[in-house]
């Protein structure tokens, strides 16, 4: 039988993918493309905004539409949050969980036998451990993808991820050493840890965040080891001095900011200032030369002025951030923010989202033409039409390069220039 997925959010919706992807190997399935004619069709949703919510329906009734036949499964962050509202979406003939992904085989073989509709969204329970999960490779991929941690504690006023992951937890460090020593084994040079607060690792084991960049990093075969988001208030002076002595780390920082404004970041239930995510982006460009620093940015918060949103943005330029994920406030049920006072309309929020990311496409431009001349080593990940080789450096510059090595390969090259969504570079001899 053929089954194809179609994923919907952040690089841990990816990996659990993957997971179930291999799973579904395991169990005598080939697995195709979501756009490929399949027996079983699985949406792996994300509910991090509405906007989300939205794409996972209109996919799934879109499946059933097109292929009346085969069996649609809806499972991830959307169905775990709101398992009522998945519930009543009929086109999905099974319904199931994050947290009881691992069962999706067996739920098959119970709906092929009976032919009816299964429900199962098993809640989070405070207490429950790291679901055992691992990956061997990703198709079509050049480094891999490792979940190491999930669930989070930390209850943003906005943010409805806690009640679709749980509390923390975190992946023991003798099953992460294992799956990336398979990882390595397949011919990856590059892993991504990742979590839903990836930071957050190990508060619930007796280890730390560096505990398992150390471990990812002594693999041999692994050359380059990259963290996924982060959250600031985790990466005090001890972790970023343990970080500095791993080599094989990249330097290239993703960590939340969400806001530049002070009296929004306190609404948003975000446990810093503005002065600390300014002290901590100094000590990573000290103890890291030459690293990137990337960020998330909310627009349009409940109660946000016009002249919140200005210093928001020109907090953004004082860091100069090589690239800023920018997104609109979106209302979560369940949250707090769904019932503060303030909410913006839609248009507002959307005109300020379209000047941040006006303000960090410029950023992004001088940052690219900062790097003409420097010297770098890019690891290859795909060839383009016109016959350029596209990869990225150790800290995530994009880089369009003319050479005949292979994709997955690590070579080096001087920067010549920029285009629009990435520089140009040539190779070294």
């Amino acid at each position: 039988m053929k089954a194809a997925i179609y994923t919907l959010g952040c690089k841990v919706n990816q990996y659990e993918s993957r997971v179930i992807g291999e799973a579904l190997e395991a169990n005598g399935y080939t697995l195709v493309d979501d756009k490929q004619p399949a027996d079983v069709y699985i949406v792996n949703s994300c509910t991090v905004t509405a906007a989300a919510d939205q794409k996972t329906r209109q996919h799934v009734r879109k499946l059933k539409r097109e292929h009346p036949d085969s069996v649609v499964v809806l499972t991830g962050c959307m169905t775990q949050a709101f398992p009522d509202d998945a519930d009543v979406l009929p086109q999905a003939d099974i319904v199931l969980g994050n947290k009881n992904n691992a069962k999706l085989p067996e739920l098959l073989e119970e709906y092929f036998r009976y032919g009816r509709r299964i429900l199962a969204v098993e809640p989070h329970q405070t207490g429950d451990a790291f679901a055992p999960c691992r990956v061997r490779a990703f198709d079509e991929r050049t480094r891999a993808i490792v979940k190491i941690q999930d669930g989070c504690n930390r209850f943003c006023s906005y943010c409805v991820i806690p009640y679709s992951r749980g509390r923390v937890r975190s992946k023991p460090l003798d099953a992460l050493q294992s799956e990336i020593e398979a990882i390595a084994a397949n011919g990856y040079k590059e892993v991504v840890l990742v979590g839903i607060n990836l930071s957050s690792y190990g508060q619930d084991i007796g280890r730390t965040f560096p505990d398992a960049v150390a471990c990812a990093c002594g693999v041999s075969g692994i050359e380059r080891v990259r963290l996924g988001s982060l959250e600031p208030d985790h990466l005090t002076d001890a972790v970023i001095d343990r970080l500095a002595k791993l080599p094989k780390l990249c330097p290239q920082f993703h960590i939340s900011l969400q806001s530049g404004c002070d009296k929004t970041l306190r609404a948003m239930n975000r446990h810093y200032t503005t002065q600390d995510f300014r002290r901590l982006c100094a000590a990573l460009r000290t103890r890291f030369p030459g690293c990137t620093l990337t960020t998330d940015m909310m627009v349009g918060f409940c109660g946000e002025t016009e002249e919140d949103f200005e210093q928001s943005c020109r907090f953004a330029q004082e860091i100069g951030f090589e690239k800023i994920h920018v997104f609109p406030y979106s209302v979560r049920s369940g949250t707090k923010a769904a019932s503060m006072p303030g909410h913006l309309p839609r248009k507002v929020k959307e005109q300020r989202a379209a000047r941040l990311i006006a303000l960090s496409d410029t950023m992004r431009q001088a940052f690219f033409a900062s790097c003409a001349g420097k010297e770098e080593r890019v690891l290859l990940e795909s060839t383009r039409k016109d016959g350029d080789s596209f990869g990225y450096t150790a800290n995530y510059t994009p880089v369009l390069v003319r050479t005949d090595a292979p994709q997955g390969s690590l070579i080096d090259v001087r920067i010549t220039g920029a285009a629009s969504d990435a520089v140009l570079a040539e190779v070294i001899e």
